[in-house]
């Protein structure tokens, strides 16, 4: 028997998504030249920045998969890819946006009630709204059915008690969708009794805590829920099927450009060097581009089968282990070239993803965890 097809055949990119490039591009030469940014490693997870948000919102390049009805521009899966990896491939400071956009906005088509995405997707569509993601939590690691937090039943609502961690942009963020215990855990069905909420970040019974990195960078934190009070109307999805949406949600996560490209200006980076001839040539800037360039295939794949509605959690978890892999690799490739005649802006840049790199094969789910997916996926786990 043939084994299982683990990444969707590919997509052709139409005229349009070409039409479409030229034009981000196009748009980003001009923010290169008015020195709107400058180009960073990491930018959508460490590059923070609302005014940048709010010129992309101005073109119709956030919340493109959203239907007009609520805001959006009823654009393809594919175009969005083609917008978010341009910019990736800059670069630029997208982070303020990058959760909503990503993960938010598909989940709320998916599982928001009328009200939750009459009341969101306009604003991330408009780049005044940002969210951040509540699963994660001290001690659980990569093992979400380990969630401790808990929400009791309240009149007229919820009230969630306990601790996320490594919340991207909390700090600066509107809201999250937090995963919470509403039922006692079951050691036979460990995935029950779980369900997920839309936590404002800035009302009473909120704490958010920083977490600075070892190079002085703030871009995770600790948020403490004490008594956190959540509406009913506040209550994502179904009450005890927060597994399935998370699951379901984590393929967004997983699967997009941002797994292979996070390092990407740096790769290019070396390549200028290499051909200004300030350092020498080497045979593995050519594997890390091919490595790019499968890469790509297998983003857009996903992306095309996003599109159809298909399930992508196990190509996600291909494209995340492959993709942050080399992420990492490209980052090491820098560090080990820099010398003197590489110039202090490629030596600040190697050096700050080198810091991030233990990161890339982390967040998201541990690439450890995501090998067992894998397997199950090929049927021999």
């Amino acid at each position: 028997m043939a084994a299982a097809r683990l990444v969707p055949p590919c997509t052709a990119e139409t005229s349009e998504a070409h039409e479409l490039r030229a034009e981000v591009r196009r748009f980003l030469a001009e923010q290169l030249a008015a020195g709107a940014f400058t180009p960073t490693a990491d930018a959508w997870l460490c590059g923070w920045d609302e005014d940048f948000t709010a010129a992309l919102a101005e073109r119709g390049w956030l919340g493109m998969t959203v239907p007009v009805a609520y805001g959006g521009h009823g654009r393809s899966f594919l175009e969005r890819f083609v917008v978010t990896e341009e910019l990736l491939a800059a670069g630029a400071p997208v982070a303020a946006h990058w959760i909503a956009d990503r993960q938010i906005v598909p989940s709320l088509l998916k599982y928001g009630t009328e009200f939750q995405k009459t009341e969101f997707l306009p604003k991330i569509a408009g780049g005044t709204c940002f969210f951040g993601i509540g699963m994660s939590e001290p001690d659980s690691g990569s093992d979400l059915a380990s969630v401790r937090t808990r929400a009791e039943r309240v009149d007229g609502g919820w009230r969630l008690t306990g601790t996320k961690v490594w919340t991207s942009g909390a700090h600066l963020a509107h809201a999250f969708i937090a995963l919470a215990r509403t039922a006692p855990v079951d050691p036979a069905h460990r995935h029950a009794g779980l369900s997920q909420f839309i936590v404002d970040l800035r009302g009473p019974g909120v704490e958010i805590r920083p977490i600075v990195s070892m190079n002085g960078a703030h871009h995770f934190n600790e948020v403490l829920l004490d008594g956190a009070f959540v509406p009913d109307e506040m209550v994502f999805g179904s009450i005890g099927a927060g597994w399935e949406q998370v699951t379901s949600e984590l393929a967004f996560e997983r699967s997009g450009p941002e797994r292979f490209l996070s390092t990407f200006v740096l790769l290019d980076a070396c390549a200028e060097t290499i051909a200004s001839q300030r350092v020498p040539r080497s045979d593995d800037l050519g594997r890390l581009v091919a490595r790019v360039a499968g890469l790509h295939q297998m983003s857009s794949a996903v992306a095309g089968a996003l599109q159809r509605h298909e399930p992508a959690d196990v190509p996600a978890a291909v494209v995340k282990v492959l993709g942050t892999t080399t992420e990492g690799d490209i980052a090491e490739y820098a560090h080990l070239m820099m010398d003197d005649d590489a110039g202090q802006q490629f030596s600040d840049m190697a050096n700050a993803a080198v810091d991030q790199r233990p990161g890339f094969t982390l967040r998201g789910g541990t690439n450890e965890v995501l090998r067992g997916v894998i397997a199950r996926g090929l049927g021999i786990r």
